[in-house]
């Protein structure tokens, strides 16, 4: 769009109070039982501040019902039946702007939504460049969002008027965004494309979420403890103790001690008191310095830091030290991940199997040509990891390829794109 991008700082109807009584929701659900269309929805969590990840503000927008913003802590502690809410919209397709994100915190609380259309995917499959709601908004609408506190400590009660504000505007376009999505969807022939994507959404979006099965091994830049194991002894020792503190005050672990912090006393190994405050990052209170006023939202969490006193990580360090070989962890296998994917990095197909590095390059030249005829991202097309756990098999040119993109979990569109040209490519 060539002309500037006009501002909305407000909602066209105001900005609204929080829901948090049983007679405010019943009102709003009663609302909404009298509106129509579709329903724009978004959540807010409080991630970097507290230990969980449940939604402590969920927005709502719908014809004839206008925008609601609902606490569902304090909803869900009054006692209310979410299934009202569901009852009340029916069949209404929800619109959300990246839905992987806020289907599993509805999911949480009862909420399930039976049809979806996400801006997000669409504007992937639509070839956007950027596909960020305020990227969007722009792109369709023309309009620019007033958005500043998307990374609020959104479990702060009364919620300032500005915030309030802020969650507002998520939803307040939503509904317009679908409409003219929808129309180019169509347009280029990727209405049923759109339509398996957004079920494939929905459905892993309402599952229960999947625990990681060696939680500890997704601290920051653990690879490079790969070697040790005696370090990962630390790292997983320090993990543990910080897990156990951070829900039992529910503060985010990295307010506690931070990813780094691990790594480098993993590495270090400080085995006296000297040694041990020689680490700074294990002596001094988490301190995270934005410039603006999140510095005063983290600062609420300054009597709880203090309470984890350094001599907590030493003596953890200490005992982990002082474990026997037999009872140190083992780093997982370099050939794949936990669920058994072919591997990422490329040195590994280099020198284990440069065939199948071959079939893997003369594939993904497929996947680009075809990415490049649809004008559709090729991670869109079929996502990468499906292609090198293909690829990465035994014989993969003997393989029903359309049967093994569909095996894991790639959809029909997918499959009928690509299956064909992926079989003669790797033979």
């Amino acid at each position: 769009m060539d002309r500037e991008p006009r501002l909305q700082a407000e909602p066209r109807g105001g900005v609204p109070d929080v829901i948090d009584t049983v007679q405010q929701y019943r009102r709003y659900c009663s609302a909404l039982r009298g509106s129509t269309g579709a329903l724009a929805a978004d959540a807010e969590r409080a991630s970097g501040f507290r230990y969980g990840h449940e939604d402590w503000l969920i927005q709502f927008k719908r014809d004839g019902a206008g925008i609601g913003l609902l606490d569902p802590v304090a909803l869900t502690r009054a006692g209310v039946d979410w299934s009202e809410f569901d009852d009340a919209v029916a069949d209404a397709t929800w619109v959300i702007h990246d839905a992987s994100q806020d289907l599993p915190g509805f999911a949480q609380i009862g909420l399930r939504p039976r049809a979806l259309f996400d801006t997000e995917i669409a504007a992937r499959l639509l070839g956007m460049h950027r596909f960020g709601l305020a990227a969007v908004t722009e792109q369709y609408l023309g309009v620019t969002l007033a958005k500043e506190h998307s990374a609020a400590d959104w479990s702060y009660r009364p919620l300032p008027r500005d915030w309030r504000n802020y969650a507002a505007l998520d939803v307040e376009l939503l509904i317009e965004l679908e409409s003219l999505m929808s129309a180019d969807l169509k347009r280029q022939g990727k209405d049923g494309w759109a339509r398996e994507e957004f079920e494939h959404a929905l459905h892993e979006g309402l599952r229960p979420r999947r625990e990681h099965p060696t939680p500890w091994m997704r601290i920051s830049h653990i690879n490079v403890l790969s070697r040790d194991r005696r370090g990962l002894a630390v790292a997983k020792a320090l993990w543990e103790e910080r897990d156990r503190l951070a829900r039992r005050y529910d503060i985010a672990p990295g307010l506690l001690l931070s990813d780094a912090a691990i790594i480098e006393a993993a590495q270090r190994k400080p085995h006296n008191a000297r040694e041990f405050r020689a680490i700074r990052s294990l002596n001094e209170r988490v301190r995270i310095h934005t410039g603006g006023e999140q510095d005063k939202m983290f600062e609420r969490y300054a009597p709880i830091q203090r309470a984890v006193k350094p001599s907590t990580w030493k003596a953890v360090i200490q005992e982990a030290l002082a474990l026997p070989p037999s009872r140190w962890p083992s780093p997982p296998a370099a050939a794949g991940d936990a669920q058994g994917n072919a591997p990422r990095s490329m040195k590994v197909w280099a020198a284990k199997h440069p065939d199948r590095l071959r079939r893997l390059q003369a594939a993904r030249r497929v996947i680009t040509r075809i990415a490049e005829d649809t004008r559709t991202p090729a991670e869109m097309i079929v996502k990468p990891q499906i292609i090198r756990n293909l690829c990465w098999t035994d014989e993969p040119e003997r393989r029903d390829v359309a049967a093994f993109l569909a095996e894991q979990g790639a959809r029909r569109w997918q499959v009928s794109l690509v299956a064909a040209s992926v079989s003669r490519a790797i033979m």
